[in-house]
């Protein structure tokens, strides 16, 4: 079989969709269906459902995709260990954080990075959903998480503090329950974070206003005056609209980690990135 055939099938199967893996893989929709089928006829047999709800595996294809998923194992760490014996402190590193840590606190660090190494390319993604650092979908991963994959090496990038905030000039006074203050805070599917928890604990009765997954966000709505917020500092402090409020305690703070895959630990250039990062964060 076709490498590049076998690289559509797993899209395909990952995606559900023609659509879906077309924007996986960066190509247009028909040639993915085309490659599909030539793929099927390779092996002889039916690898998918086609259905109202999209692609299902058939039994044949499930067979197919645990081989094709050991393929692009193998394929991978190739990859990888061509990548980590680069030396020169050039080419590119794909970056994926959260959007505020990204912004306040990566791109001061990566900029300075840049200017000392002109010919490295840092691409930086900023999204919620986990990268994998197996796949090559980001050499660099910074998040709120350990990892816990055995071939990860990782470790503690910062600790973040957090603190509530309030529009500048908001002269209502914070009943100690919470009665009738509005929140802006984490939305439905990350109430258990412990900065959400904390301030539904700290202020029980008060009633949320606004809910959002992006920290940036929950800023902006803050300095416009909807209600309290509880922020990590370095994005609430840079908010000139935004003051600090206090409830009698401090929000529980979070360790950020960095993260990378094994094979690319003698990569010159990712090595001289986490140093000069972990650097410039410690010493605040």
């Amino acid at each position: 079989m076709d490498w590049s055939d076998v690289k559509i099938f797993l899209a395909v199967a990952r995606a559900g969709s023609l659509g879906g893996a077309a924007r996986l893989t960066g190509q247009s929709q028909p040639t993915m269906g085309r490659r599909l089928r030539v793929l099927e006829r390779e092996v002889g047999q039916a690898l998918f459902q086609r259905g109202k709800d999209g692609f299902v595996l058939t039994d044949e294809g499930a067979s197919v995709l645990a081989h094709s998923e050991r393929m692009e194992e193998e394929a991978l760490a190739f990859e990888r260990r061509l990548a980590g014996q680069a030396q020169q402190l050039e080419g590119q590193l794909r970056v994926s954080s959260s959007d505020w840590f990204g912004v306040h606190i990566l791109t001061p660090v990566f900029a300075e990075f840049v200017q000392q190494h002109p010919l490295v390319n840092i691409e930086l993604i900023t999204d919620a959903r986990l990268f994998s650092l197996a796949r090559r979908e980001a050499d660099l991963v910074f998040r709120i998480q350990p990892f816990d994959e055995a071939d990860v090496v990782q470790r503690k990038a910062v600790h973040v503090a957090y603190r509530v905030y309030r529009a500048k000039g908001t002269a209502h006074p914070v009943r100690s329950d919470g009665q009738g203050v509005p929140l802006i805070t984490l939305d439905s599917a990350f109430q258990d974070f412990p900065d959400a928890a904390w301030l539904r604990k700290k202020l029980p009765k008060a009633r949320v206003a606004f809910g959002s997954n992006s920290r940036e966000a929950q800023a902006r709505m803050c300095a416009a005056g909807v209600g309290l917020a509880v922020l990590p500092a370095p994005l609430g402090d840079a908010c000139t609209a935004l003051e600090v409020v206090d409830l009698g305690g401090l929000p529980p703070g979070r360790d950020v980690w960095v993260g990378f895959h094994r094979d690319l630990r003698r990569l010159g250039r990712l090595r001289a990135l986490v140093d000069a990062t972990v650097e410039r964060l410690s010493a605040g």
